[in-house]
């Protein structure tokens, strides 16, 4: 049997092993209580939604710029508190937010070009030192804004729950708005980073840093640019989180580790790999919650390691 015979037999064990069992969970759980069904499915969208966020920022940087930054969660839970603040001062969702992107991208720009620029291709050194960060960081927020948690209110005029939904009946306004949300910042970077002069010049810089450079381009400016970028998106997730999670010490540490696992299952830098990757872990987060509350830390990590037992780059992963 060729290779090409023997990469077919994975992926169909792949699909029976990791396809089968869903399909007859789905079909069980539809038949016994339609309504719980889809509204955990909307749930786990709309958590989806939030992680993609967060995780499409760490894309940039881990994935596709291969800067390790370990202090991804501070950058979302900075954003949030300074969202929240700003929104309690002046009652504007949408100020917040910028505020939440401005104070995580400034942030993240300090972090590249005083720390991370002078460590490039250094993986162990950086993965230390944005440890040693993420601690310090979390320190410092938490004698800042103490551990109380804080819940941000969803904008006005997303607040309280769309009514007559077939089947579903209701659902919060606001976490519909995150899968638009989700989308809207996916296609974005797509074509930023697909279709357009920029998107070009940073994978240029990923693949020959002094070609790029030699062609008359400040690759120093492109990166800083870029790892601002991913850290925005960071402090945005943030904010949103701030409304659907709430803001309390040890949100950074969770949305870190759910970045890292969309990344590494969707695969390194791809921003639709990305998505796919937060689709899976959103919704086995949730269905197992719903359904299997016990396991359903479980659930994460056996879905990470048939992913990576048979696709060891990620769903859309390509070669270095």
């Amino acid at each position: 049997m060729g290779t090409r015979g023997v990469n077919w037999d994975r992926r169909l064990w792949a699909w029976l092993l990791i396809g089968g069992p869903i399909a007859i969970f789905s079909l069980w759980a539809l038949v016994d209580n339609t309504r719980l069904y889809l509204v955990t499915m909307l749930n786990g969208l709309t958590l989806a939604s939030l992680y993609f966020i967060v995780a499409s920022g760490f894309t940039l940087v881990f994935g596709l710029m291969r800067n390790v930054n370990l202090a991804h969660g501070s950058l979302y839970l900075l954003g949030g508190y300074v969202g929240f603040f700003v929104a309690e001062l002046t009652g504007w969702w949408i100020l917040a937010l910028a505020a939440g992107f401005f104070a995580a991208a400034v942030a993240g720009l300090l972090l590249q070009v005083l720390i991370l620029r002078h460590m490039q291709g250094q993986d162990l050194r950086q993965t230390m030192v944005t440890i040693g960060l993420s601690i310090v960081v979390a320190d410092l927020l938490l004698w800042a804004f103490t551990a109380q948690v804080h819940q941000m209110e969803a904008p006005e005029w997303l607040q309280g729950p769309i009514r007559n939904i077939p089947l579903i009946k209701a659902y919060s306004a606001y976490r519909l708005s995150l899968l638009a949300a989700g989308l809207a910042i996916g296609v974005f970077l797509w074509w930023l980073l697909a279709r357009t002069t920029v998107g070009a010049m940073i994978r240029a810089g990923v693949d020959d840093r002094q070609m790029l450079a030699a062609s008359g381009v400040n690759v120093n400016l492109v990166f800083a640019a870029t790892f601002m970028l991913g850290a925005g998106l960071a402090g945005v997730g943030g904010v949103i989180g701030a409304v659907e999670l709430s803001m309390v010490p040890g949100e950074d540490t969770r949305l870190l580790l759910a970045s890292l696992i969309v990344v590494i299952v969707g695969g390194m830098g791809s921003v639709v790999g990305a998505a796919m990757g937060a689709v899976i872990l959103g919704l086995a987060e949730t269905y197992g919650l719903a359904y299997a509350p016990t396991y359903s830390v479980v659930f994460t990590f056996v879905i990470l390691i048939l992913v990576l037992a048979f696709r060891p780059r990620g769903i859309l992963g390509k070669p270095a």
